[in-house]
């Protein structure tokens, strides 16, 4: 129970709004008009550690392989564009701050690159945040459980060189309906039974990766790829068991923009700007 409980507050640390200890999944999404398509395979595993009572340490990692499956005509070479990878590792720290609140800090090193030569320093990122965690979500005495999440983050891939406010604020409205209010999700959720549930969702996606072998676009070397989504649709999960989850999310991209970037971030040239569906399938493992 100790361990369950671990999970569930070193969860917060790790990402603020999922609960896995082991996720395999797929997304794609396909470029209108075009025979051009993104696809991403994730894999994501987190193990949480008790130090002490109400101390937790969390060490995990997470790998995306990024295909840019490009087949329209485009004036420059698009070889070296085609697998990109990211590798994240998921270091994190908690404990009881008073009654009500906890303290938790993370740090996620970060690999983004084509990976196509020898690693350099120009293929490192470091993320971080510092959160205050209040959770009722096991309080027995509450009629509706809740979550809140306040926060700083920091994300180098942003290009902003200072940490931006979190929050994130999670109810259960009744036996039936629950909602998450935050970043990078926010959802409207369903529960039909044990086994069933649907919900609604808006969400964010996406990243900024280097390129080890810079392509010339437009008389200046392109060194950055990056993609940024926001998405809407509706998702569904079975739960084979408590813990044990299969789930599909299906919808349309509300802002898409893939673009190549130089040296300094800036927009070279974009590859696709275009709203288009979008699919993420997969399973999990969770707490």
């Amino acid at each position: 129970m100790k361990l369950i409980f671990g999970f569930i507050i070193m969860s917060a640390v790790a990402s603020a709004q999922n609960t896995d200890i082991a996720r395999i999944e797929y997304s794609f999404i396909p470029k209108s008009n075009s025979e051009d398509q993104y696809t991403r395979l994730r894999a994501i595993l987190n193990y949480p550690i008790e130090l002490k009572k109400d101390v937790y340490v969390l060490v995990g990692a997470e790998y995306n392989r990024i295909l840019l499956n490009l087949e329209d005509v485009y004036p420059f070479d698009t070889a070296s564009l085609d697998k990109i990878h990211v590798i994240d590792l998921n270091l994190g720290y908690t404990f009881k701050w008073n009654k009500e609140w906890r303290f938790a800090i993370k740090f996620n090193p970060r690999i983004a690159s084509t990976l196509t030569g020898q690693i350099t320093e120009d293929d490192f990122f470091m993320n971080g945040a510092v959160l205050f965690i209040k959770d009722k979500t096991k309080d027995e005495n509450s009629n509706r459980p809740s979550r809140l999440i306040l926060g700083l983050t920091y994300n180098a891939t942003t290009g902003l060189p200072f940490p931006l406010p979190f929050i994130s604020y999670y109810r259960e409205i009744n036996k039936k309906w629950s909602y998450n209010a935050g970043i990078p999700k926010s959802n409207l959720k369903y529960t039909f039974n044990k086994r069933n549930n649907l919900q609604a969702f808006v969400g964010l996606d996406g990243y900024l990766a280097h390129l080890q072998s810079p392509t010339i676009v437009n008389r200046e070397n392109v060194e950055h790829i990056s993609l940024s989504v926001i998405i809407g649709g509706f998702g569904y999960e079975y739960c084979f068991t408590k813990h044990l989850v299969a789930y599909m999310y299906v919808g349309n991209t509300l802002r898409l923009n893939n673009v190549l970037r130089n040296q300094n971030r800036e927009e070279i040239f974009k590859l696709d700007d275009l709203n288009a569906f979008y699919l993420r399938t997969g399973i999990k493992f969770k707490i």
